[in-house]
């Protein structure tokens, strides 16, 4: 378990970022093993509250879709989505409880440039 905060991008403070392998799949195994519930839910995305995680690191083995990175580990083609986390966290409900991914999750799992089906 890593105990150090991550560096700031942009002025802002990330721990662990939900990227572009979620949109449309959305599993939720990450909320169920998440300790402090920094997770907001979106129509068809989830995100990490980054006030709130803790930076434990326990849902990055469970996302199906390898969507979550640490901050300093997200790929060069998905540091927008360091940003996107902090705005669509801000306004996203909380979610605690694992549910069924919806049922095309399996076919938009390796789809690359799904950016433009996020809903907000």
């Amino acid at each position: 378990m890593r105990l150090t905060l991550t560096p700031s991008f942009q002025g802002l403070r990330m721990t662990y970022v939900v990227t572009e392998n979620c949109i449309k799949c959305k599993h939720t195994d990450c909320v169920d093993v998440c300790p402090v519930d920094c997770f907001r839910e979106g129509p068809n995305f989830l995100v990490i509250e980054p006030d709130e995680c803790i930076d434990c690191g326990v849902c990055i083995p469970e996302c199906p879709v390898n969507a979550i990175f640490a901050e300093e580990d997200v790929p060069e083609n998905q540091r927008a989505f360091i940003a996107l986390n902090v705005e669509l966290a801000r306004g996203w409900p909380t979610i605690t409880q694992k549910k069924d991914a919806p049922e095309d999750a399996e076919q938009w799992k390796d789809v690359e440039g799904k950016m433009k089906y996020l809903e907000r």
